[in-house]
């Protein structure tokens, strides 16, 4: 379901949209600056075989490339060495090592997904909810990738990633909506770690 926060380059782009390039150059400037990031968000999961769609919300942190992922029966934290997996249900903590698998997307990436190589291009600008919303749809060079699109819905005036659209070769669609942001929030190295203790009884289930 937003891992890192410096553009330097798009992808190489044979005949580069300009008016896209400019827009997430923008984004890409407001993020920089910002050391920590807090966003409430939805996510909804629509199935391309029988078409049930499963909607969740939760709340995401980012610092660098460190977040913390807190939806209704899990959490989801890493500080980029290991993942922890706690499913509140079972008070039990799955651990991973950190992968950083070129062909998913991080929940820490939420925001910046569009830094990877990608073709990008303008699609159009309308009005949502009384904003002014710009989306560019993200082609990924890397045909290897279990998706092949991605449409981004990013706010004018505040140059913030408003929605992310993610089509898998499935069939399946995946759309996150930021509800709130939350710029520079403290957070200190040690939120993006699993604090046993706080936790009475948890299973610790290692699988590194």
């Amino acid at each position: 379901m937003l891992s890192a926060l410096c553009l330097q380059t798009f992808a190489q782009n044979p005949q580069p949209d300009q008016k896209a390039a400019q827009i997430l150059n923008g984004v890409s400037a407001k993020y920089k600056a910002l050391k920590t990031v807090k966003a409430e968000f939805t996510v909804k999961v629509e199935n391309g075989e029988n078409s049930t769609k499963d909607v969740q919300t939760g709340t995401i942190y980012v610092k660098g490339n460190k977040y913390k992922v807190q939806l209704k029966n899990q959490e989801i934290t890493s500080d980029n060495s290991t993942v922890w997996t706690f499913l509140k249900d079972a008070n039990e903590v799955q651990v991973n090592n950190f992968d950083p698998d070129e062909n998913t997307i991080t929940p820490s990436q939420i925001f910046t997904i569009y830094e990877n190589d990608f073709l990008y291009a303008f699609i159009e600008e309308k009005k949502v909810n009384g904003k002014v919303i710009q989306f560019i749809e993200l082609t990924p060079h890397d045909k290897t990738k279990p998706y092949f699109k991605i449409r981004l819905g990013i706010d004018k005036v505040a140059k913030e990633v408003q929605s992310a659209v993610v089509f898998d070769k499935n069939g399946n669609r995946y759309t996150y909506e930021i509800k709130t942001f939350t710029p520079n929030p403290a957070l200190a190295d040690t939120f993006f770690s699993f604090d046993t203790k706080s936790h009475p009884g948890v299973e610790v289930v290692d699988l590194r």
